[in-house]
This record gives structure tokens, sequence and C-alpha cells, in this order.
């Protein structure tokens, strides 16, 4: 079952207005709109979450970035090797 919806009116600049209702197609305006507005949510919770553990751990050091960043690389080397091994 699907969430209950509302009828809101906004205010946005006519040229984002219409590239939006260009590109949401068959789905519309209101679809894309929706995809957009619950993408920043989803932006502005994983900013809260960073924030929170910064303050509880200290910020990441871009040392740290660099390994994690490594470690995901490997990851998918392997997740591709073993797609080539299986064909």
């Amino acid at each position: 079952m699907s969430e209950p919806t509302g009828k809101y009116s906004i205010t946005m600049p006519r040229d984002i207005a219409e590239a939006a209702r260009a590109r949401g197609g068959p789905s519309g305006l209101s679809s894309y709109v929706t995809a957009a507005v619950a993408r920043q949510i989803e932006r502005d919770k994983l900013d809260e979450l960073i924030a929170a553990g910064e303050a509880e751990h200290g910020p990441i050091t871009e040392e740290e970035i660099d390994a994690l960043e490594d470690q995901l690389e490997q990851a998918r080397r392997e997740q591709r090797q073993g797609r080539t091994n299986a064909a």
C-alpha cells in the first residue's frame, strides 16, 4: 500500500521547473520532485549522522578516507574478478 499523498504549492524558478518537468517524463513533475526531495532528505540525514559521529569520535581524517576508498576499490576489484571467474 502506498503512502497517502497531499497537494502542495511550491515556488521555484521557471527554468528549473521546466527542466524538472521535461525530465519527469511519463511519471510527471510530481514524481520527479518527490524523488529529488527524498534524496535530499537522505543526504540531510547522512550529514546529521556524520556530524554526530564526528562530535563523538572527532573528524574523519584524509588518511582514513583514503584507506576506506582503497578498501572499497579492492572489494570492487574482487567482485569484478568473481564475476569474471564465474562466467
